[in-house]
């Protein structure tokens, strides 16, 4: 049995496609568009999880849109009649959307899979999407299922319980009072694209400290079940085109940051301050999910689930024995869980429970072969070894990084969600006192303050971090051991809490692997096991055997503005352009010295062109 899942019209747009229960393929469609967070429907992503698969549209039994569009719709224009007349403006920048597109979805789905297309069509809600994707592919045959996020229809979030092959959604919040949309408005207020510049807050946040906590919490209200109630008020997102209103900026005094301008430290407070309310309220939800399901597991999804430090929280104050979060826990994740609703909710089809987890490392997306990689070499004129021995490519490519090198790192199926797994990589050494700055500015072209995550063995986690759990997917962030920080004198300790110039404060190591370890010694730990990584896992035991350290940096093959690189030619593109050092392509390694012809005019047109995301 065949089915495909969709999700579509919003941000993070994707296709996923499952087998009798197993997930074969899934992708956001931003990696073969080239356009980020591409919310339009997800036609090259469909036609390569079909291509994967080796099917056409007519072996599809079921296709599953994520999210019901029509109770969508009711949520907008009851929202638009309770805010009318003010939410005018919105509401004729949104209606026209929904006329000509949107509240024909169905039809759309069924002219994008064209006349063969027998099967049936399905529409389950968007929480429940979420919560599949949370549950189904974990490892437990019992979970809390929790599910945040911005809004669905018109659930904001829900606590559910899995059991086996169903799902039972439990408790719900609803709309306009959500978690999700909370963080994004002060996203919105400290200059960051919402949707897409939450992490950016969240990295942020540990260079300020939460003066503005007891201001937030004049918006809303938190229960003792975690739910919370806003004083609408404060915000604008209902009727208007903005997420904050004016009297929201009155209470913390100024106007939103202009994208782009100089970071204060009064965006770095708002920062602190919104990332600790957020917790607080992630902690509540959890203990009352706890508490109403008396389950040890806990599975996450939803966009709030990608706030990987709230994340640590919870599994630090141990609510939950084990905590599993979908990799691809925003909307593209909601493609991958309507289908395996379907097939196990709707169809009542037997799930079998994977040791680890059914996600497969979360590398679902296109592969390419040695072949494919050197027509594409020889097309672009490129100076390249090709290094059929394993063993030797490791040994090369460890040394390099060693060395202070920053190695592009394609190998394998490309990652699915928003974090590179080790398969679209940029890589580089930890133990450097100069790489994250270097990585930032000359590779990623982004912000100075972004931390960088750490890829580590996963038999060697617990010996630099605090945490001895499963990481594979970049969305846990833990303390790094007492032992590995290095102890700062009175004048670092004064220029780490009180200089204005983040640049000043990054410049001080604050451990034996100060590129990976964030301003509060926190890192998004990604653990590497041989199972789910090969080759990435037989890397890091090979930067281990010729350093001692099994730790590396691990950030997306991309820069600033891009989406993660799918392709070869992608890759080589990023590379040839940056100030990337080497490149590993499967079995080919390139160096930049050796590469002829490299035309400065054209690295700075393609650096200008993802200037700003």
């Amino acid at each position: 049995m065949n089915i495909l899942g969709i999700s579509a019209y919003y941000h993070d747009s994707a296709a996923a496609l499952i087998r009798d229960g197993v997930i074969i393929a899934a992708a956001q469609e931003e990696r073969f568009s080239r356009v980020k967070h591409d919310p339009c429907f997800p036609a090259l992503a469909m036609k390569f999880c079909l291509d994967f698969c080796g099917i056409s549209t007519s072996e599809l039994d079921y296709v599953v849109f994520y999210e019901k569009p029509m109770q969508k719709f009711d949520r907008l224009l009851d929202t638009y009649i309770s805010f009318a007349p003010a939410g005018f403006s919105s509401f004729a920048k949104a209606i026209p959307q929904w006329l000509k597109q949107k509240m024909f979805i169905r039809r759309e789905i069924l002219k994008q899979l064209g006349k063969d297309f027998h099967g049936k069509l399905v529409f389950p809600s968007h929480h429940e999407s979420h919560a599949a994707s949370a549950f189904f592919p974990s490892p437990f045959e019992q979970a809390a299922i929790l599910t945040l996020d911005g809004v669905g229809e018109w659930t904001t979030a829900s606590i559910g319980l899995g059991n086996g092959n169903h799902i039972e959604l439990l408790k719900e919040m609803t709309f306009p009072h959500s978690v999700g949309l909370l963080y994004s408005a002060f996203t919105y207020y400290a200059g960051f694209k919402v949707n897409s510049g939450e992490y950016k807050l969240m990295g942020l946040a540990p260079y300020g400290k939460p003066v503005y906590a007891d201001r937030i919490m004049q918006l809303l209200s938190i229960h003792d079940d975690g739910s919370i109630r806003l004083d609408m008020s404060y915000f604008n997102y209902c009727q208007g085109l903005t997420m904050t209103s004016k009297k929201f900026h009155r209470l913390f005094g100024g106007p939103p940051r202009k994208p782009e301008a100089k970071l204060s430290q009064r965006e770095m407070d708002i920062a602190s301050s919104i990332q600790q309310v957020t917790e607080e309220i992630m902690l509540k939800i959890a203990r009352f999910a706890r508490k109403i399901t008396g389950l040890p597991n806990l599975c996450l999804a939803g966009g709030v689930a990608l706030n990987c430090v709230g994340n640590g929280r919870i599994v630090r104050e141990k609510i939950f024995d084990n905590v599993w979060v979908q990799p691809a826990a925003g909307d593209a994740g909601g493609a991958l869980g309507a289908p395996l609703f379907v097939y196990h909710q709707l169809l009542e089809r037997k799930r079998q429970v994977m040791a680890e987890d059914s996600q497969q490392g979360s590398l679902l997306g296109p592969e390419y072969t040695d072949a494919q990689i050197k027509t594409m070499l020889e097309t672009r004129g490129a100076t390249y070894d090709y290094i059929a021995d394993e063993a030797e490519l490791l040994k090369q490519t460890a040394a390099m990084i060693a060395s202070e090198k920053v190695i592009g790192w394609f190998n394998g199926r490309m990652e699915f969600g928003p974090r590179a797994l080790g398969a679209r990589s940029i890589i580089g050494d930890a133990r450097s006192t100069r790489m994250q700055t270097a990585m930032n500015l000359k590779i990623k072209y982004r912000e100075s303050f972004r931390p960088f995550a750490p890829c580590v063995l996963r038999e060697e986690v617990q010996n630099y971090f605090q945490y001895n759990g499963d990481s594979p997917y970049m969305l846990i962030v833990a303390p790094l051991l007492e032992s590995r920080r290095i102890s700062l004198t009175p004048e670092q300790r004064k220029i780490m809490t009180d200089d204005p110039n983040l640049m000043q404060r990054l410049n001080i190591p604050r451990s034996e692997v100060p590129a990976i370890t964030h301003i509060d010694y926190s890192a998004r730990v990604q653990t590497v096991d041989e199972g789910r990584h090969g080759r990435f896992y037989r890397l890091l035991k090979e930067f281990k055997q010729q350093t001692g350290c099994p730790v590396i940096i691990n950030t997306s093959f991309n820069i600033r503005g891009e989406p993660i690189v799918n392709t070869p030619d992608e890759a080589f593109n990023c590379f040839i352009n940056t100030d990337m050092d080497v490149l590993v392509l499967g079995n080919y390694m390139l160096r930049k010295e050796a590469q002829s012809g490299i035309d400065e005019a054209e690295r700075r047109k393609y650096r200008n062109t993802f200037k700003l995301d």
